[in-house]
């Protein structure tokens, strides 16, 4: 059998393993179960797959993430590993199909949604499926100590029931010791290994700044840091409001979020990832599963409701190891409003069950049968058709998913699929009777294995290359086929996907969980104390006070975040501050590169880079739009 080594190196081309990977991955190969805490990219995947391919048997990987499941299953194909995924959308036959590949042992890695777990078809399959590996992504979810708790993570541990032998690798970038603990306890892991990599990021320079004008803040900061850089902002409106700023101040920017449709979403995507754009103007629909290491500079805008989630939204930043920037903007108003949507975040059974017969009403949904059915989902329309709060609206359709009823896909992207369901002599009949249509059922037929078999994806702006016509000329015959009962024609959606997951339950049955809610408000309470203390504290070193909350009580000052810059400062200005600041200004009386400026100082880097910083930081030196360093006109 390979070693892990050569498995990397063959399927990955990578020559060793980040740190920390390499005993993971031993540990999980060799039939531990395992909880490892990476920093958000920090090369998560690697640790199950390449132990997946040292073992025999299928991979079965838990994540609620279906961008994530789709891109790892495209990754993996293209390395030839053949990977499937059941996610939400799917159609009935098509789940079938993918089931049935794994139970014959022809996939390798089946990706889930936790809430796929509990349907009776997947379950039913589980006495069949030769798992030999649990891998479960975002682990967190598990707890109820955690920030984005889901109750379905809990069905993991009953399905482990169901093979016994198979290790459960547990991964997550973001976890308290409460959380740690909870995971290993939920997840009935058996004597785990637990691997912590150290949260500190030492490239990774953090601010807070109190601001009252945050747009004008923000474009200073552009102008200071060059690269490409993100921007979070609470909601969709003033993502827009932003990005148009950007753009009136001459700065490539876009925006992005979940109401997006989903080609806008992917090309403005690539766009930034290509650096084609350099600010992307965001939501926290943004980011995940992303993998671009050079960002320089991520903003909030907006205070995060947990340390949690600033830390994994700000962790983009400089993962190429390169030196980068997080900056958290805030108000005392940002902090007293994030507090009074508390309220709003967890309201009544009475005021949950209204939101519930308004969601019904909305999507016409009968009672009983619609477990599996998908319903697209305006959420903007329906709190303005209903008029609802959108925080009470929204926290309620929260909840009901956490309780199992529905699933909520907010950027769920269906692409067209076709299957032809009429004879093969109706087929050749086409060839006199339509020779237009007759052209595109066989471009069909020729495109598209197992059209015949089973409804496949197809694209209708391939078929209109081939074909040499329009986009709207295909859809148009894919209609009339269908209408003619030739071919079962689906068209693609990418607007929100609701769908239920058990039988449809009346409004005054609908069952939560009140007191479990109760418990989760008063976890939420502390994580907004947590990071309001963390804008407001300026006297302990950033870095000292993020892994702290995870639980690293011995960590090192940074040195490069604003309060470990003001401290240096204070300490520098009588002696070696002084000379190496007239040094450099002295070197940018012209424009210079940051290599052509070390080459011109005797002075160690580190302290060059230091001072360069608290230089930037007041103003005296600037950047032109080719990153090229300058000193300020006194």
């Amino acid at each position: 059998m390979s070693t892990a080594q050569q498995i990397l190196q063959q399927y990955w081309g990578y020559s060793g393993f980040r740190p920390m990977q390499k005993e993971i991955v031993e540990a999980v190969a060799s039939g531990k179960d395992t909880l490892a805490l990476l920093p958000t990219g920090g090369g998560k995947s690697i640790c199950f797959q390449v132990p997946a391919m040292m073992r025999e048997g299928l991979c079965l990987v838990v994540t609620p993430l279906i961008a994530l499941m789709k891109d790892q299953v495209e990754n993996l194909n293209k390395r030839g590993i053949p990977a499937f995924a059941i996610y939400a959308g799917m159609m009935g036959k098509d789940v079938e199909k993918v089931l049935a590949m794994a139970r014959e042992g022809d996939i390798k890695f089946l990706y889930v949604s936790p809430e796929r777990l509990q349907s009776r078809r997947f379950l039913w399959y589980c006495e069949v499926l030769p798992v030999t590996l649990i891998a479960v992504d975002e682990a967190h979810c598990i707890s109820q100590w955690g920030y984005d708790f889901r109750p379905a993570y809990l069905q993991i541990a009953t399905i482990r029931d169901q093979f016994p032998n198979a290790p459960i690798l547990a991964l997550t970038a973001t976890a308290t010791p409460a959380v740690q603990k909870d995971i290993c306890i939920q997840l009935q892991l058996r004597a785990p290994n637990i691997y912590i990599k150290s949260f500190a990021r030492p490239n990774l320079s953090y601010s807070v700044l109190e601001e009252e004008s945050k747009p004008a803040r923000i474009r200073a900061i552009l102008d200071r840091v060059p690269g490409t850089a993100v921007v979070y902002c609470r909601n969709r409106r003033q993502t827009q409001e932003l990005a148009g700023l950007l753009q009136a101040q001459g700065i490539s920017a876009n925006y992005y979020h979940a109401g997006l449709p989903n080609e806008e979403r992917n090309a403005r995507q690539s766009a930034w990832i290509k650096g084609e754009t350099r600010v992307i103007v965001c939501t926290n629909a943004f980011g995940m599963g992303i993998d671009k290491p050079d960002v320089r500079l991520v903003v909030h805008a907006d205070v995060p409701d947990s340390v949690e989630a600033y830390y994994q939204e700000a962790g983009r930043a400089g993962r190429d190891e390169q030196k980068a920037f997080a900056v958290l903007l805030y108000t005392q108003n940002d902090l007293e409003q994030m507090k009074a949507r508390l309220e709003l975040q967890f309201p009544d059974l009475d005021t949950i069950r209204e939101v519930f017969q308004a969601v019904v009403n909305y999507l016409q949904a009968p009672a009983g049968g619609v477990e599996g059915v998908y319903f697209d989902f305006d959420f903007n329309e329906f709190v303005q058709r209903f008029k609802l709060n959108v925080t009470v609206a929204h926290s309620a359709i929260k909840i009901i998913e956490q309780e199992g009823v529905w699933q909520l896909s907010e950027s769920v992207y269906m692409p067209s699929k076709a299957e032809i369901i009429t004879n093969r002599e109706t087929l050749f009949e086409y060839e006199n009777i339509n020779p237009r249509l007759d052209q595109l059922i066989k471009s069909l037929l020729r495109t598209y294995q197992g059209i015949l078999d089973m409804p496949v994806p197809i694209f209708e702006k391939q078929l209109a290359r081939i074909l040499n016509c329009t986009e709207d000329e295909i859809v148009d015959n894919l209609k009339q086929l269908h209408r003619q009962a030739v071919v079962r024609y689906y068209p693609r959606k990418d607007s929100p996907q609701l769908s239920f997951l058990q039988e449809r339950p009346r409004a005054q049955q609908l069952r939560i969980d009140m007191e479990r809610l109760a418990q989760r408000k008063k976890i939420m309470e502390a994580k907004i104390n947590a990071i309001t203390k963390y804008a407001q504290n300026a006297d302990v070193c950033r870095t000292r006070q993020l892994v702290g909350y995870f639980g690293e009580k011995d960590a090192e000052r940074c040195g490069v975040c604003d309060v470990c810059v003001k401290e240096d400062r204070g300490k520098l200005k009588a002696g070696e501050f002084g000379e190496l600041a007239k040094a450099i200004l002295a070197a940018l009386s012209e424009k210079s590169s940051m290599q052509n400026l070390m080459q011109k100082l005797d002075a160690e880097e580190s302290r060059i880079l230091d001072t360069l910083q608290f230089l930037i930081a007041e103003g005296c030196v600037l950047r032109d739009g080719d990153g090229l360093l300058f000193a300020a006109k006194p």
